[in-house]
């Protein structure tokens, strides 16, 4: 796990949303609640249901359409 920022821990969500300047915030507007993104975005140890997932990925497709599961999560 690698740290970022603040001495933050981050998942590889939590990595990718900082590469790509994207505020977790951001990603609350997918319908996600702000308590679900910081803990998806702290550790690869929490997984998302699929129904949670899915949001995420529709979101962050419009930043790149490469994006899939397997990047972020273990579902």
């Amino acid at each position: 796990m690698k740290w970022h920022g603040l001495g933050k821990k981050r998942s590889k969500l939590g990595r990718y949303i900082d590469r790509n300047s994207i505020q977790q915030t951001e990603l609350e507007k997918a319908g996600i609640s702000r308590a679900t993104v910081s803990r998806l975005c702290s550790s690869d140890d929490n997984q998302p249901t699929l129904k949670t997932a899915k949001k995420i990925i529709s979101f962050l497709k419009k930043y790149d359409k490469s994006i899939d599961y397997k990047d972020f999560f273990d579902l």
